[in-house]
């Protein structure tokens, strides 16, 4: 997902968009670039690679300028190179853009038939071309940015430069992240508000029809068709996150970092509502006839967000006796899934810009069910279009893959399940006080679990050379086999499966071979002698056993290595086994050589298809 970063004040411009890029690397891309108005007319310094390249091609020192814009762009349309890279111009017009102009090709022949040269191979140079050829036309520029969009098929966030405004940035949104970033005498516009973070704590996430004025003087919102004289009135938010939560704090990698904050997290999480956990219900904005009428869920989710999907169904079907149904985003609108009046439809994503999970929100909406989503981010898309609303409180997590939110996630749909079987009187108040009294001690049962860290860090030198892993686990810890699966691909490039034990008979035990490593999740519960027996049946096979437990003496002997966890209520265990799976797929990367925290192809939030 491309970053964006545009500033209008007092300050010099420069160093503060190069230093809000640098908090949106972890994002992924694969080049950069900036511009600005130099006092003849608007300069552009672009380069394939990191930040770093950028700084070594701008000049020294950093030219003056109160108005700057910089683009971290993932290549989608043409190959990574400096001709790719934007801000992208035409004449007088630069032009930062994240999403993609799905007709591109068709404006691109009409332009050039015009005789207008492209000197790149991207989607995005229309945009810059199609203006200014409306402004060459005598429209003015809002204008001419106006009809320019609504040519425009596609997602996008555009933010704007030009010389006919030479203190001025225009930015507007379809079905992409932009918010506004209010400071004392500074104006921000970003796509994350990780980005600005240390320069405003007052928000405007900008809406759909919108475009937004940035002066170094202050903003106006007006609608983009209209333009009228009364601008919109939007209510800005203030994001109490502080700006060392997007700073390292001496951890070599933020997902380290990242690991070690989920105590802190959930705890933070859980905070407002374990008193009472259907004050959650009431704020969420799901009205009592929408709970006490429910007959099915329909959840909606990719990577990590879909294994707490899993865990959530679990939870839910247990306390509140409702039937969930649980989908991979991407395929929920192609199945023509069965609703009715007492459907809801629950969407997690913790960017709450995940373009799928967007995607399969509306098409309920479309449907005619209420939706409810699941996100970390006050004011994103998901939060904005659906009818109620959870929140998680991890703060922003800068790794690409997931850990803190993860786990916030666990706690929110573990917080949602509560509310929902006492409000529905399928859950009693004893069962329902035991659960919470059990959450409120996973904090430290977290903490307990990271003590564990030079102990993963030693089996993980043991591993390194493994050409694969398998990953079991049965009921609700099967989604935690699925997620440690993950975080060894995504982070460490290593083939990983994951497998409910039970189904190891029917084909996987074929993939078994000496010195295998096979993680087996084996706590106490009732399930413990089932995967005791898969265990045995693994090290038959010459499998090398490693079996993360609440109770290491119960296991057999065929384990070769046994990471021992803390206790806690069986349906809250998923919390602590995630813990160690997180740390060996971090160590596995770190000793590979991997860069953790950007992992390649990979980017933190995934908004087009």
């Amino acid at each position: 997902m491309s970053g964006i970063v545009g500033y209008a004040g007092s300050k010099d411009a420069l160093p503060v968009v190069i230093g809000s890029l640098k908090r949106l690397e972890y994002r992924g891309y694969d080049s950069a670039g900036i511009a600005y108005q130099n006092g003849k007319g608007i300069e552009i310094f672009r380069t394939r690679g990191k930040i770093a390249d950028l700084q070594d091609a701008l000049p020294s020192p950093l030219p003056e300028a109160r108005v700057g814009l910089g683009h971290t762009r993932w290549a989608t349309h043409g190959i990574p190179s400096e001709r790719n890279s934007h801000p992208h111009r035409s004449a007088g017009v630069a032009v930062v853009h994240n999403g993609i102009i799905a007709n591109y090709r068709k404006l691109k022949s009409e332009l050039m038939s015009e005789g207008i040269t492209f000197s790149s191979d991207t989607d995005t140079e229309v945009i810059p071309h199609m203006i200014s050829r409306n402004l060459g036309l005598g429209l003015p520029l809002k204008k001419a940015i106006s009809e320019t969009v609504s040519r425009l098929r596609g997602t996008f966030a555009l933010v704007i430069l030009s010389e006919t405004h030479p203190h001025t940035l225009f930015a507007l949104r379809r079905d992409r992240p932009l918010v506004l970033g209010i400071g004392t005498d500074e104006y921000f516009i970003a796509s994350d508000v990780c980005a600005i973070l240390p320069h405003a704590r007052e928000f405007v996430f900008l809406e759909d029809g919108q475009i937004c004025t940035l002066t170094v003087n202050g903003f106006e919102i007006e609608h983009l068709e209209t333009q009228g004289p009364a601008p919109v009135k939007r209510q800005s938010v203030t994001v109490d996150w502080a700006p060392a939560a997007a700073e390292r704090e001496g951890y070599d990698h933020f997902m380290l970092k990242e690991i070690h904050d989920q105590p802190r997290t959930v705890a933070d999480t859980f905070d407002e509502w374990i008193k009472n956990p259907q004050s959650l219900l009431d704020e969420s904005g799901l009205s009592p006839n929408m709970t006490l009428g429910l007959r099915r869920l329909q959840m909606v989710a990719c990577g990590s967000s879909y294994h707490a999907a899993l865990i959530g169904r679990f939870l839910i079907e247990r306390f509140a006796r409702v039937s969930v149904d649980v989908d991979i985003a991407s395929e929920y609108r192609y199945r023509d899934p069965i609703v009715d009046n007492g459907t809801l439809l629950l969407s997690i994503s913790q960017s709450g810009e995940t373009a799928d999970t967007l995607a399969a929100q509306r098409a309920a909406k479309k449907r005619k069910i209420k939706t409810l989503t699941l996100s970390n981010v006050v004011g994103s898309t998901s939060s904005l279009e659906a009818d109620a609303v959870l929140y998680t409180r991890a703060g922003p997590e800068i790794g690409v893959a997931s850990t803190k939110t993860f786990t916030a996630q666990l706690t929110v749909l573990t917080l949602f399940a509560l509310a929902l079987g006492i409000r529905r009187g399928t859950l009693s108040l004893k069962e329902a006080n035991t659960v919470k009294s059990r959450l409120m001690e996973i904090p430290e049962a977290i903490r307990a679990a990271l003590q564990k860290d030079a102990e993963i860090r030693e089996l993980a030198a043991t591993l390194l050379q493994s050409r694969g892993f398998l990953c079991l686990g049965r009921g609700i810890n099967y989604p935690i086999a699925l997620e440690g699966a993950l975080k060894l691909k995504e982070i460490s490039y290593v083939h990983a499966e994951a497998y409910p034990a039970g189904e190891m008979k029917h084909g996987p035990i074929a993939l078994v071979e000496n010195g295998l490593p096979i993680i087996v999740l084996a706590p106490r519960d009732d399930l413990f002698e089932k995967m005791a027996l898969s265990m045995e049946e693994a090290k038959a096979r010459g499998g090398r056993v490693v079996g993360i437990t609440d109770t290491v003496e119960a296991l057999p002997g065929s384990v070769h290595d046994a990471i021992a966890m803390p206790s806690t209520h069986h349906l809250l265990w998923p919390f602590v086994s995630v813990i160690p799976l997180q740390l060996l797929a971090y160590h596995i990367a770190v000793l590979r050589g991997c860069p953790v925290d950007q992992p390649r192809h990979l980017a933190k939030s995934i908004t087009d298809e």
